[in-house]
């Protein structure tokens, strides 16, 4: 638990946090409740956002599990009422699902024009109307209550641009873009959306797969590219995240932050 001292404090906050069944999503819910939160896991996988609400519980933190494929409509509209239910509304909203659906990228990564618009489909799916189905979901409580974070995990792909991930990199776009949008229009209810623009991030693995993963051609030519000579961690996702949805950052709103080890700058 956090120190009374503690200035980025949740305590009698809930938070809902997609895709956080592992990776950045765990990370991401395992530092709110270290800040007194009670957090609401879901996941595509209900087992993995089990594993991680008993984490939490285990900790001496309160969480809750909740399976909803944030791009089904429907499915997040009850995943928010069983949230409200069980924990009361959420007054933070991370939308941490992404990339290419549950089922991830594929191994290989063809030109735009290699392309046909049934691959688009998933991009879009998940990293923008994912987003768009849970802020519509939790933004009427966060109005009526006069208050409310929403953090979106974008990426520099749809920053700044990345080979290979035009489509991908358009669905992040977006969500950045209605991210800015709907900052002005809840910033009067007393209720922020930014967005964090990641770079590359260490994939969830066992250490010896890690070590291996780390010292392959491939890696160490992407790494060449980030002055921090490192890949990113789940905890320098966390560590940001817990900031944008503290009282500390009642100021900052319609914003993109870089979180990339240098590999680009922001003006």
């Amino acid at each position: 638990m956090s120190s009374p001292f503690d200035i980025f404090d949740l305590q009698g906050q809930t938070a809902f946090v997609t895709g956080a069944g592992r990776g950045v999503g765990r990370g991401i819910a395992l530092r709110l409740a270290r800040h007194n939160a009670a957090v609401v896991v879901n996941d595509y996988v209900a087992e993995r956002a089990q594993a991680v609400a008993d984490e939490i519980r285990a900790a001496g933190g309160t969480a809750f599990a909740v399976q909803a494929d944030v791009s089904d409509t429907d499915a997040i509209t009850a995943a928010f009422a069983q949230a409200k239910a069980e924990l009361g509304a959420p007054a933070i909203l991370v939308n941490n699902a992404g990339n290419a659906g549950p089922d991830g990228f594929d191994t290989a990564f063809p030109n735009f024009w290699q392309t046909a618009p049934a691959d688009w489909d998933r991009f879009f799916r998940v990293n923008l109307f994912g987003v768009m189905n849970c802020c519509r979901s939790a933004a009427p409580d966060m109005v009526a209550n006069g208050y409310g974070r929403i953090v979106t995990i974008g990426s520099d792909a749809g920053r700044v641009g990345e080979t290979r991930l035009a489509a991908y990199g358009a669905a992040k776009a977006g969500a950045a873009g209605f991210m800015r949008g709907l900052a002005k229009e809840l910033a009067r209810h007393g209720v922020t959306a930014n967005s964090v623009a990641l770079g590359s991030i260490q994939p969830p693995m066992s250490p010896e797969d890690e070590a291996e993963y780390v010292a392959s051609d491939r890696v160490r030519k992407q790494l060449a590219r980030y002055p921090i000579r490192r890949l990113g961690r789940p905890e320098d996702v966390a560590a940001l995240v817990a900031y944008l949805v503290s009282p500390a950052a009642s100021w900052v709103t319609g914003q993109t932050y870089p979180l990339n080890g240098g590999y680009s700058s922001a003006l």
